[in-house]
């Protein structure tokens, strides 16, 4: 097997190849005095089984479409190279919030980005936390693995919130519901007692953010709001907000890509948050948010996709 990414999530494909006992293979990124660019492996890949793990996403430096750009010509370099089998780890896709039609004429990127990576020859797509998973699957019909963090999150949370009388897994909206069931059970597992659950109602159309509805108890109770992406701040504000109001003694949010923009550092730091935990799998999240300080912890995935790396070279044919 060969396993590549290209420069810019070097880190944690680095940790990916450490866990997995693989060297990174070497590939060449050259960029053109016209915006151009070509990349290509440098070793042989032929009939070989290929992983690439690559997040794509958006900031200063490229923007998310620059980056899908990139990953697509190389999965066709490596396609074109003769690989036996193409296996993309994407810790993180851009584009797939927009997995339905809302308006009218509104494009479904999910199924056009799903197509296009296809096309250029993936056999295999492994994720984490896909946005919308009934929708991620029913885009790529190529095999498909989702990973879940809840594990990640379970420990961490399970030790720094085992001795609160009283917890409570909160979605920021009703469609993260069976998100945070998810994390609410592999926490309660871990503590050997019940974490009961929560959410508050959302509507966003045209950048704005409505809804008061709020389901369930917090009061008295340790929060932690749960979700798989966290961009502008602006929904896990509401949510800390809502919970602060209903009585909840402490308030934590958790998600699974910090996908920060540029108002999140203000709108995090004021939130009143005793935390916000994150993962890796979109680069330097600390530095993006630095007003958080330590209140911002950021959980390493690489243990997960390394363990699916193992799972996939077992029954690679």
């Amino acid at each position: 097997m060969k396993l590549f990414c290209l420069d810019e999530n070097r880190s944690l494909a680095e940790a990916v190849a450490e866990r997995s006992g693989v060297e990174l293979a070497k590939h060449e990124e050259r960029a053109f005095g016209n915006g151009e660019f070509k990349v290509r492996p440098l070793e042989s890949v032929r009939h070989e089984q290929v992983f690439l793990c690559e997040s794509v996403y958006g900031d200063a430096s490229r923007s998310p479409s620059d980056r899908l750009i990139r990953l697509l010509f190389f999965i066709g370099a490596v396609k074109d190279a003769g690989a036996g089998e193409i296996v993309v780890l994407l810790p993180y896709l851009a584009f797939m919030r927009k997995d339905a039609r809302t308006k009218e004429r509104d494009p479904v990127a999910t199924r056009y980005i799903a197509a296009a990576l296809e096309t250029t020859g993936m056999d295999v797509i492994v994720t984490i936390d896909a946005h919308n998973l009934i929708a991620f699957d029913n885009a790529f019909r190529c095999a498909k693995e989702n990973l879940s963090a809840a594990p990640l999150f379970a420990a961490h949370f399970g030790a720094r919130l085992r001795d609160a009388e009283r917890i409570v897994a909160v979605s920021p909206d009703s469609g993260g519901v069976k998100r945070a069931r998810a994390f609410s059970v592999a926490l309660g597992e871990r503590l050997g007692r019940r974490v009961d659950l929560a959410f508050v109602e959302k509507h966003r159309s045209e950048g704005r953010v409505t809804g008061a509805a709020f389901a369930g108890d917090v009061q008295d109770a340790a929060v932690v709001i749960i979700d798989d992406l966290v961009s502008g701040g602006t929904t896990l504000a509401r949510a800390a907000e809502a919970c602060r109001e209903r009585g909840a003694r402490e308030v934590h949010a958790a998600a699974t890509h910090a996908a920060y923009t540029a108002s999140a550092d203000e709108v995090l730091s004021s939130a009143g948050l005793e935390s916000m935990v994150v993962t890796d799998t979109i680069p330097a999240a600390s530095s993006r948010c630095p007003s958080m300080g330590k209140r911002q912890v950021v959980l390493e995935c690489s243990a997960l996709l390394a363990a699916a790396v193992e799972r996939l070279r077992r029954t690679a044919v």
